[in-house]
C-alpha cells in the first residue's frame, strides 16, 4: 500500500478567512438522513458527553463566536479534537479515542457520511433491503491513528471490519481506542501492511471475503505540494507564521503519494482485479472530481462487470467516492443469497 492514511486532504481544515475566527461548520449540511450529526452542534451535550481530563476537555475549548454563539475555534486543532471526542462519546459511545500530535484529525460528521453511503450501496446490491448488519466483513485501507471509519461502522451497524495501515504507530494507537472500547473490539481487527506499495497483498488472508473495501487516499503528490497547499490555506486566516504545520498536522503517509491521489486509485483499481471473487464492492473516497475520467477509464481497462460514482453533499463541499465490482449479476445473487 502506497504511503497512505485514512485521513487527507479533506481531514479538518482551516474554514476561510471571511469565517476563520469562530464558526460552526456543517449546520446546514445535507448529511446523509441516517447520518447522526443534523443541523448545529449541540455544545452544551457535547461537554457533558466528554469524561476526558480538564486540559484536554472540549469545556476548555468553548467561547463565543463573532455572531455570539456557543463554539471553538474551528482553527485550534486541540479544540478540533475535542471536539470530535466529544461527538463520537456522544453519538457513538466511543470513549477516550485519541490520536497523537501531528496526526489528521478526521471531521466526525463527513465521515459518517460515507459509511451510510455504502451502506445504502449494499442494499441497492440486496434488492434494497439492508444486509444482515452481523454478516458484513469490510475492509479499511490506510486506517490512520484515528481508526474513524471502522469505529463509526461497526457502532452504527454492527459491522467487522479489518484495519489496515502502513504506519505502525498508527495501528498501535486505534489498538489503544480499542482496549478502550470492548463493545467494539470483537468487531474491528487490526492489521499492519508490510508492502508500502500493496493496498490487499498481505492483508487479506487466503479465506477472507469482504462485503466492500473502503478507502480516503491521499490527496497531494508530492511533499512541496502539501505544503503549498498548506500555505495557501494559513495565508487565507492571515496566519503564514504557522507554514511549518501541515494541513493542522499529519504524516507525510496521510497527506501525500508519488503521483497524488489518481496515481493512488488507478494502481488500486489495478490490484484489486486480482481479488475480483473476493471482494463484492471496491470503493474509494475521490477528493478531486477532475481525476473522475481518468478512474473510469482505469476501471475500463481492467474490465470491472458494473462501476458507479455516489455523489455526496455536505453543506457547500462536494465529495464523492466510486464504487466497483468484477462479479456478473448471476454471482452478484449468489453472493448476496449466499452472505447476506
Amino acid at each position: 500500500m502506497p504511503s497512505r492514511s485514512n485521513q487527507n486532504k479533506s481531514a479538518q481544515k482551516p474554514p476561510s478567512k471571511k469565517s476563520a475566527e469562530l464558526s460552526s461548520p456543517s449546520t446546514s449540511s445535507p448529511f446523509h438522513p441516517r447520518n447522526l450529526h443534523q443541523g448545529k452542534y449541540d455544545f452544551e451535550k457535547l461537554v457533558q458527553a466528554d469524561k476526558t481530563p480538564h486540559e484536554e476537555n472540549l469545556a476548555r475549548f468553548i467561547r463565543a463566536n463573532t455572531f455570539g454563539e456557543i463554539s471553538i475555534d474551528f482553527a485550534d486543532e486541540k479544540a478540533v479534537k475535542a471536539l470530535n471526542r466529544a461527538l463520537l462519546q456522544l453519538q457513538y459511545a466511543i470513549n477516550s479515542w485519541n490520536i497523537p500530535d501531528d496526526y489528521l484529525c478526521p471531521p466526525v460528521p463527513g465521515r459518517a457520511d460515507y459509511i451510510h453511503n455504502l451502506a445504502d450501496l449494499l442494499a441497492s446490491s440486496n434488492h434494497g433491503k439492508m444486509p444482515k448488519k452481523t454478516n458484513i466483513q469490510a475492509l479499511d485501507i490506510g486506517t490512520g491513528a484515528n481508526g474513524i471509519y471502522p469505529l463509526i461502522g461497526a457502532a452504527s451497524y454492527q459491522w467487522r471490519f479489518i484495519a489496515s495501515d502502513i504506519n505502525p504507530n498508527a495501528i498501535a494507537n486505534l489498538d489503544q481506542i480499542l482496549l478502550a472500547n470492548p463493545q467494539l473490539s470483537d468487531k474491528i481487527q487490526t492489521r499492519l501492511q508490510t508492502d508500502r506499495s500493496a493496498y490487499f497483498r498481505n492483508v487479506l488472508l487466503d479465506d477472507e471475503w469482504f462485503d466492500f473495501s473502503m478507502c480516503n487516499p491521499p490527496f497531494h503528490h508530492s511533499l512541496a505540494d502539501a505544503q503549498e497547499g498548506t500555505k495557501r490555506k494559513w495565508n487565507n486566516l492571515g496566519q503564514s507564521q504557522q507554514l511549518h504545520k501541515l494541513n493542522f498536522g499529519g504524516q507525510d503517509a496521510e497527506l501525500w503519494c508519488e503521483g497524488g491521489e489518481l496515481s493512488f486509485i488507478q494502481n488500486m483499481i489495478k490490484e484489486s482485479q486480482a481479488f475480483s471473487s473476493r471482494c463484492f464492492w471496491f470503493t474509494s473516497l475521490v477528493s478531486k472530481a477532475s481525476n473522475l475520467p481518468a478512474i473510469k477509464a482505469a476501471l475500463k481497462q481492467e474490465k470491472v462487470q458494473a462501476s458507479k460514482t455516489i455523489d455526496m453533499q455536505q453543506g457547500q463541499k462536494q465529495s464523492r467516492f466510486v464504487a466497483w465490482t468484477f462479479l456478473n449479476p448471476t454471482q452478484q445473487a449468489a453472493w448476496a443469497k449466499l452472505r447476506w
